[in-house]
């Protein structure tokens, strides 16, 4: 027996827009996000794409015309509603630019909630390109069909983010000194609202280490006797968290 074959196709090409999407709107597409509709991936009218707006969810929108530098689509259907992000924050002391795109990529891709940048220290970059960011954020959701985009905080000096932190809300602060698995905190089942705390490449200095500890919401967690880089402590951490939390779990 004949299948009917898959609609929209698993290769219908996927995009993020930053407008309110809804059945029966018309919209025009042009730029960089046009350049690849018709010249990468040569859509022509009728073809279908797949949107998300990161506030209602994902739509199918077909193409109702093209130009030279430009389309229109058109949303016919909703296919999914926006997804819930687990409540998870990454603080994330400032890296190498690369490695720091690497992270907002990977934490999107996993499903943080939030992303908090950091200024310690030992931070080799002072200054932050939000918008870079966003990009490897909205580019790692429209590969992996996320429908729902971490939040980017404000740049913010160690000291500023321990002061207002949350009553309600865990720091799980990835410790190169030491602490108790982080496996074991989570299983706690008292860390769903958590945030996790991971230095820059010359790790926190003695007098970060402790204002960190004095926090009363702190709990200190090891991620395995071996030195992490920033990049992979914060990847590597994102995962665990992801798999083992109980709110996770089905």
């Amino acid at each position: 027996m004949v299948q009917t074959p898959a609609w929209p196709p698993h290769s219908t090409p996927r995009l993020f827009v930053d407008e309110l999407l809804a059945e029966g709107r018309e919209l025009r597409i042009d730029g960089g996000q046009a350049h690849y509709l018709l010249h990468v991936m040569r859509l022509k009218a009728g073809d279908p794409v797949k949107l998300f707006d990161d506030r209602s969810g994902e739509y199918l929108a077909m193409v109702a015309a093209t130009g030279k530098r430009d389309l229109v689509l058109t949303v016919k259907a909703k296919l999914r509603e926006r997804e819930a992000a687990p409540d998870l924050w990454l603080c994330q002391a400032l890296i190498k630019k690369d490695r720091l795109d690497w992270i907002a990529e990977k934490s999107c891709e996993l499903g943080i909630a939030r992303f908090v940048p950091v200024l310690t220290q030992r931070c080799v970059a002072d200054k932050l390109k939000e918008d870079r960011l966003r990009s490897q954020m909205i580019e790692a959701a429209e590969q992996c069909e996320r429908t729902a985009l971490p939040e980017i905080a404000a740049l913010s000096k160690l000291d500023a983010i321990l002061r207002d932190w949350p009553t309600d809300r865990s720091l799980l602060f990835c410790d190169e000194r030491g602490g108790i698995p982080l496996a074991d905190a989570i299983k706690s089942g008292r860390q769903h609202k958590a945030a996790l705390l991971i230095g820059p490449e010359g790790g926190f200095s003695d007098a970060e280490n402790a204002a960190i500890r004095a926090l009363p919401q702190t709990v200190r967690v090891s991620l395995g006797p071996q030195i992490l880089r920033a990049d992979t402590a914060a990847v590597a951490a994102i995962a665990i968290w992801m798999a083992l939390n109980p709110a996770n779990q089905g």
